[in-house]
């Protein structure tokens, strides 16, 4: 992998609150924080919708990732480049396609309207995990007063950095409302679901700050910008068009799949018992894993897949019971056939990296977990996972100057810059000068370098 400099951007649409400039730092970091979740199919759906818009608002293919953070609360911003991240919460609380293409339309809005700050450069090769501290910890400098939260979680904001790296005008928010009515009318998209989320939203400005979503707090909403946006909603062919039963039945799915996975003792209440559309199912079965039903959950996931035989989806789900239940074995025909199906999904590729790791086999399975995760690292370069994978795999083989530079890898978008330099020059003295390998521990060494020298 090649570690380009381009000059680092970072923005992210967090507004500071009275509810935030008066918590503790704990509740700020509940607020604001949430891990980040992968998911191939979720991901998948998210990246076919926005690739319209993409196109609409002249972005690069594939160039604008998106990155799920679970957090109930209703949020989205843009960070650490061209990656919108969205709140679980935010998806749970859409009522159709169109209001989140709608979300992903006002980031992407932000992204073209240059509304970036520059932020340090050590975060040129971060994880999106460690992004995501970067956020929590300017927003825990904010609400505590203390510089010193932000320091510990974000490569050295100042309070008076972290307020300015926060900031985010009305004006550039009713920019971003119109620049994506730009982009669904150009794409053809009907654009109201963006009018009838805010509209939704709209009442909660009324309330106390701490009463208020996640949202309204960093996307500040007005009448203003709802009629402005009626206005060109008049004037657009597509207002009302709504969306294809594919796209319905992508949402329902992404939804019921967040229900089971986040909160499977709501399932049996969210979904009626005579609802057996897949969406139901599917709920049903993850939260049958979730909640450590084995035989149950195995039953369920394959009455998913008598009725769609080749879902890669389903049969990534069976993989990851499996693995999880203990036959770790079983998992891998489902896993390989998902692989095979969807040759591009590097996340399942890693979770068959994974279990073949843990299979107990020889040689040829470790052989076979290395092929999978190198190609895996081609389509994840921000993945910390598989490069601790493919440390372990190697380090299996042998191989301890591959595991070492993975190692490093690792650490590298991790922040943890000592012990990767340290990893990096111990394999790099391992690999013959000018080889592939001893270029990528040197080029390791001199991004360190560079950073070193920013602080």
């Amino acid at each position: 992998m090649k570690y380009k400099k381009p000059v680092f951007r970072i923005f992210c649409t967090f507004l500071t609150a009275l509810a935030l400039l008066t918590a503790p730092l704990s509740s700020a970091r509940a607020q604001l924080g949430g891990s980040i979740i992968r998911d191939t199919e979720i991901e998948a759906t998210l990246k076919l919708w926005a690739q319209p818009l993409m196109e609409a608002a002249g972005l690069p293919p594939g160039s604008v990732n998106i990155i799920l953070v679970q957090n109930n609360a209703l949020n989205a911003f843009v960070a650490g480049g061209p990656n919108i991240f969205l709140y679980t919460g935010l998806i749970e609380k859409t009522e159709n396609p169109g209001e989140l293409i709608g979300v992903m339309a006002h980031e992407m809005g932000h992204i073209t309207g240059g509304h970036l700050i520059a932020a340090h450069a050590a975060l040129e090769r971060a994880s999106y995990e460690s992004i995501v501290g970067v956020v929590v910890g300017a927003a825990a400098a904010i609400a505590t007063g203390n510089g010193g939260a932000a320091a510990a979680l974000s490569s050295g904001f100042s309070n008076i950095a972290a307020r300015r790296f926060l900031s985010h005008s009305r004006v550039q928010e009713s920019s971003a409302d119109q620049a994506a009515m730009t982009f669904m009318q150009k794409a053809h998209i009907d654009p109201s679901g963006l009018s009838s989320f805010l509209e939704t939203l709209e009442s909660e400005e009324l309330l106390p700050a701490d009463q208020q979503t996640e949202y309204i707090r960093t996307h500040p909403i007005s009448r203003n910008r709802i009629e402005a946006l009626q206005t060109r909603l008049n004037q657009t062919p597509e207002t009302g068009q709504g969306f294809s039963p594919e796209m319905v039945e992508q949402h329902n799915r992404m939804k019921a799949k967040l229900a089971g996975f986040i909160n499977p003792g709501n399932v049996a209440w969210q979904y009626e018992d005579g609802d057996h559309s897949i969406a139901a199912d599917y709920a049903r079965t993850i939260a049958s894993y979730r909640e450590n039903r084995p035989e149950e959950a195995l039953k369920r996931v394959d009455a998913l897949l008598e009725r769609e035989r080749d879902n890669p989806y389903f049969l990534e789900l069976k993989g990851q019971m499996l693995v999880d239940f203990g036959r770790v074995q079983e998992a891998l025909p489902p896993y390989r056939k998902a692989v095979e199906i969807l040759p591009n999904a590097g996340l399942i590729r890693i979770a068959l990296g994974h279990a073949l790791l843990e299979s107990g086999g020889g040689e040829e399975s470790m052989q076979e977990a290395i092929v999978q995760l190198e190609r895996a690292q081609q389509t994840e370069p921000r993945s910390a996972r598989v490069h601790r994978l493919l440390a372990t795999a190697y380090g299996r083989t042998g191989r301890e100057d591959i595991a070492k530079l993975n190692l490093a890898e690792e650490a590298l978008l991790q922040r943890r810059f000592d012990y990767a330099r340290r990893q990096a020059e111990a394999a790099k003295d391992s690999f013959k000068e000018g080889s592939r390998e001893w270029l990528k521990a040197q080029d390791i060494i001199a991004y360190l370098d560079n950073v070193t020298k920013e602080k």
